[in-house]
């Protein structure tokens, strides 16, 4: 079982930076493929940007795609998204996810969520 714990949200102008930090803890934390969600006021959670365990494959969602990069840290248990060139619509509350495959069952866990507003 892991535990995640999201940092680093918080109130940016549009065109600003942030970085979001999941720090998790627990065991194998290499072996979890990582990703990045956000759930905007109204809409559904949607997939933003998805680390494999290694960190040697990334995905991204269209909308973020050439702004948004998510990296990983085995050593330190961590996973971040650096956001660049925020915009109005990226407002939205960004949680973490760890997922990991045992014996063909899925294991899906899920930080608390950190809120990010771009606003002028």
């Amino acid at each position: 079982q892991v535990q995640l714990v999201e940092s680093g949200g918080g109130l940016v102008q549009p065109g600003g930076s942030l970085r979001l930090s999941c720090a998790a803890s627990g065991s194998s934390f290499s072996s979890y493929a990582m990703s990045w969600y956000r759930q905007a006021p109204g809409k559904e959670r949607e997939l933003v940007a998805a680390a494999t365990s290694a960190g040697g494959s990334t995905t991204y969602a269209d909308s973020v795609k050439g702004r948004f990069t998510i990296s990983r840290d085995n050593a330190k248990n961590t996973v971040y998204l650096q956001m660049d060139s925020l915009k109005p619509e990226d407002t939205a509350v960004y949680y973490c996810n760890a997922k990991i495959r045992i014996f063909g069952k899925e294991f899906t866990y899920w930080g608390q969520g950190t809120q990010v507003t771009v606003s002028s």
